[in-house]
């Protein structure tokens, strides 16, 4: 399990998250709603030490990861797979060669192994044909395919899906959500998405969580949120201006 613990962070005089508290449950899909620039990436960048707090907790499977030196940071990033917002792929490198890169970097893994493998995922997120392409010759979609496959080929325990839609047309938004409960189904991580495309990625959502204002207002299953009488949940499902949401 990952839990948060009184987190804060700024950026010089703009204080992001302001005593930020949250548990996200293992083997589920939580995804973190917000306004664009209220602190959804900046938390999940958190979760895995890409960014250290202020002040506050990041608990790991009970280790507060905000402690650790490199070597242990190192064993507990293991643990996590990451889709970036713009997939990350590396350009001068085939499809194959990108999902394979975590296995070339990090482990000892076998070529023949590794040669059975990334075909394995490639397949699973309906890239089967397409390894010896390199990124500029994928679609939008595609991409984000490819860097879902990397993100799964270390068989992580837990994935980071930051804005996995950013981008996409609803049609391709919409693949990409069913792909992310179809892999969730298969692999059973503990997933937590940053989003901001409300009401459809409630339907991949085992719980939904309202960042505002620097806090996390609500944490709740997606037919609890929709009916929230929070008027900070409230205002931003309905898309308002006024009200306890700070609009930058």
């Amino acid at each position: 399990m990952i839990r948060v613990a009184n987190l804060y962070k700024s950026f010089h005089s703009q204080k992001v998250l302001n005593g930020v508290n949250i548990e996200f449950a293992t083997g589920k899909i939580t995804t973190i709603v917000g306004t664009s620039g209220c602190g959804k990436t900046v938390l999940l960048k958190h979760l895995n030490a890409l960014l250290l707090p202020d002040k506050g907790e990041v608990f790991v499977d009970s280790v507060d990861i905000t402690k650790l030196g490199q070597k242990d940071l190192y064993q507990i990033r293991s643990k996590f797979g990451v889709l970036f917002q713009g997939a990350a792929l590396l350009d001068s490198m085939t499809v194959f060669d990108n999902v394979a890169f975590p296995l070339r970097e990090k482990t000892r893994t076998s070529e023949s192994a590794i040669n059975k493998k990334v075909p394995e995922r490639l397949e699973q997120v309906g890239l089967g044909a397409m390894g010896h392409k390199l990124p500029a010759e994928l679609s939008g979609g595609m991409k984000k395919r490819a860097g879902l496959a990397r993100a799964l080929i270390m068989d992580p325990e837990i994935v980071l899906f930051d804005e996995p839609t950013t981008g996409l047309d609803p049609v391709l938004a919409t693949s990409i959500h069913q792909l992310i409960a179809r892999t969730h189904a298969d692999f059973g991580f503990t997933g937590i998405v940053v989003s901001h495309t409300i009401p459809q990625v409630f339907d991949i959502s085992d719980y939904v969580a309202m960042l505002a204002n620097g806090v996390v207002e609500e944490v709740t299953p997606p037919e609890i949120f929709r009916a929230s009488q929070n008027p900070v949940v409230q205002q931003f499902i309905q898309g308002k201006t006024e009200g306890p949401i700070q609009v930058l």
